[in-house]
């Protein structure tokens, strides 16, 4: 038997990246899975090829920021389902901009989907399973939101804010048996990533910020939002946990 069979997942940003190899995860250990997305090819690719392997996959066309498409799509989950266990909190943005450039589109953008977007899914999500009597939040932070890092700081901040709203959301839910913990992944190469650093970066910040010598991979990540999510972890609540190769301990 499969550590999550039986179980449903909603994974927000799950078309593609780490999204994306966090539902592959949750697939092959057993879960349900519902994923959403506001980017309707991936979304669909990574439905198709879910699906084709045998897992229940119901696919959502949602932007995170927008609270009433986000009370949508959990409504559809429900009825689909009818329960949420785990919510993986995925969906996110980032792209280098220098402190004195930004303007107030662009941060209000950035913090729409980072920490905005996170609250009402997490806040809908809450509810369900505090009637149900339980489940997992877990929500994507990022090793931005605990050190800065410059030409990031919307991103920066909006990480930052994901730590408390984590630790908050852990004290107030507890007592409703609902377990609240964040990721903060350091350097994961991704299809953002990749979009934003060159190789020479990519190389260089290897060479001088990871201990382990190399640069993250979605499963590295994947791997621990299940960790999170099940018996295991079942006494973890309200803390972050980093998966850097090593980077913050200098």
């Amino acid at each position: 038997m499969s550590r999550f069979d039986g179980s449903v997942v909603f994974i927000t940003g799950s078309g593609r990246g780490i999204g994306r190899a966090i539902a592959e995860r949750f697939a092959q250990e057993g879960a349900a899975l519902v994923l959403v997305s506001d980017y309707e090819p991936d979304l669909r690719q990574t439905e198709k090829e879910l699906a084709g392997g045998g897992t229940p996959v119901l696919a959502l066309t949602a932007d995170v920021s927008d609270p009433e498409q986000v009370e949508r799509a959990v409504a559809a989950a429900v009825e689909r389902y009818g329960k949420i266990d785990i919510l993986v909190n995925n969906a996110g943005i980032a792209w280098e901009e220098p402190v004195l450039d930004i303007i107030a589109e662009n941060w209000r953008k950035v913090m729409d989907v980072n920490l905005n977007g996170m609250f009402w899914v997490a806040q809908q999500v809450g509810r369900v399973m505090a009637r149900q009597g339980g489940g997992v939040i877990l929500n994507m932070a990022s090793t931005n939101g605990l050190v800065g890092e410059a030409g990031y700081a919307h991103y920066n901040a909006s990480k930052g804010g994901v730590v408390l709203l984590t630790k908050t959301m852990a004290i107030e839910l507890g007592s409703s048996h609902i377990r609240v913990n964040a990721v903060c992944p350091g350097y994961i190469q991704t299809p953002m990533s990749e979009a934003i650093d060159s190789p020479e970066f990519i190389e260089r910040y290897v060479r001088e910020k990871i201990p382990l010598g190399r640069v993250g991979k979605p499963k590295d990540v994947a791997g621990v939002f299940a960790f999170l999510a099940s018996e295991d972890a079942a006494f973890i609540t309200g803390e972050t946990i980093v998966v850097d190769g090593g980077q913050l301990a200098f």
